[in-house]
């Protein structure tokens, strides 16, 4: 029998600006998302004094001095970059392993395992944290449904020490009767009071169900749900995330802009970072979409807007994605509207190795190469010496209209500028 496990990391983002300054260690603290808006993580003893997730920054600013709360603006640089480090330290332990999110990765283990699981569940812990400076939690069973369960209990109860296991079918259902079925993975809010109205309140009593009233009420997903609580696997592990359909770059601003020079600005910023997480995943893009918009929140006019722009050949060619983009944006815009928000949408992916061939390409071979190339010095310069490193020119200079981040920490991992220095 094969054994998964969830590996999660507790409080991750809180846990990373603990990492560079240790003075944050038992004091609570919050990040914030984007445009330092609202609260998106919180360190325990942040919860234990009352700030709810998704507290609006600026109704909490008394509360966060009265409490001695430390408020960070998100820093997507330096969590992605601990995350990293945090998987290339788990995959010490297994070679079959799923990367599911910035903060949680599930592993797989041989039955034979089976009698050391907590003491690997600790020394995952012991690792991780001496490696990285991450705490996680550790949570096993015989499907990923169960795994994330246990996860659950590793990290809320004290007496599990960080690592727990769902693994004996026979005795499972007394901790599946704790968990709330609106807390099952895989059960969502609407789902979930659906079943709470029916009296099913428990992952216990969900997983009791019958397979055709499941079924017929919560679709196939609900079933392989239901059929994982019961130890029946029905959600393998993808060693590679598939590539997406779609890639979407946006940002709203850090103030209302309104000229069209700003505008373009954004507009090749954001297509660019779309073009290097296209390259990134060896696909092509068949069409772009741009879009402008106000903020539909204050009294001012209101506009809003897209346009679509196909190409004869895919292309992931920064260059030319930046000139369709802005020859979108001016098609689109309307002089005297603040506007909020722009952002690029890449269409109609398609694998680069992979693809139906087209005639037009032919004529265009020589000059193909030579944009390959290119974009394989850029992306190779921005990977080693940092993000942004060679930029174009029509990103602008000081990109006033960068989201709002007063709270935001040193890159300290991927800035040399920034690193950190012991005195």
């Amino acid at each position: 029998m094969k054994i998964l496990a969830l590996v999660d990391c507790n409080n991750f983002y809180v846990s990373c600006e603990r990492v560079f300054d240790p003075s944050l260690r038992n004091r609570p603290a919050v990040v914030l998302s984007n445009n330092d808006g609202c609260v998106i993580a919180r360190s325990q003893e942040a919860k234990d004094v009352g700030v709810p997730m998704g507290a609006p920054a600026f109704k909490y600013k008394v509360f966060f001095e009265k409490h001695g709360v430390s408020v960070f603006s998100s820093n997507y640089a330096l969590y992605g970059d601990m995350s990293q480090r945090v998987v290339n330290t788990l995959a010490t332990f297994a070679p079959s392993m799923e990367v599911y999110s910035i903060d949680e990765s599930f592993l797989e283990f041989g039955g034979h395992d089976l009698n050391n699981l907590e003491s690997i569940g600790h020394e995952m812990r012991n690792k991780v944290l001496k490696w990285t400076g991450i705490p996680v939690s550790v949570g096993f069973g015989p499907t990923k449904t169960l795994a994330k369960a246990a996860n659950r209990f590793a990290k809320k109860e004290s007496w599990t020490n960080g690592v727990f296991g769902l693994c004996d079918l026979d005795k499972n259902d007394k901790f599946l009767e704790k968990i709330p079925v609106s807390d099952l993975w895989g059960i969502g809010r609407k789902t979930g009071k659906k079943l709470i109205d029916r009296k099913i309140t428990t992952a216990r009593l969900f997983k009791n169900l019958p397979d055709l009233w499941i079924k017929e009420n919560l679709t196939i997903t609900g079933l392989h749900t239901a059929l994982e609580l019961r130890g029946i696997s029905c959600f393998s592990l993808e060693n590679s995330p598939p590539p997406k359909k779609t890639i979407v770059t946006s940002r709203s601003f850090g103030k209302p802009i309104s000229t069209l020079q700003e505008l373009e600005e954004s507009v090749a910023a954001y297509m660019t970072r779309a073009a290097e997480k296209l390259r990134r995943q060896q696909s092509l893009t068949g069409g772009i979409m741009i879009f402008l918009a106000t903020n539909p929140h204050n009294s001012l006019p209101q506009y809003s807007n897209s346009t679509t722009k196909m190409f004869p050949v895919a292309t992931d060619y920064t260059p030319d994605l930046i000139t369709a983009a802005l020859n979108g944006i001016k098609s689109i815009y309307r002089p005297g509207y603040k506007f909020k928000k722009t952002g690029v949408v890449l269409l109609d992916l398609v694998h680069k190795h992979n693809r139906q061939a087209n005639l037009l390409e032919l004529a265009d071979s020589e000059s193909k190469v030579k944009k390959n190339k290119l974009m394989k010095i850029l992306d190779a310069a921005n990977t080693r010496f940092g993000k942004g490193t060679l930029n174009y020119a029509s990103e602008g200079i000081n990109q006033p209209w960068q989201m709002t981040r007063n709270h935001k920490s040193p890159d300290y991992t991927t800035c040399w500028a920034e690193i950190p220095k012991i005195k």
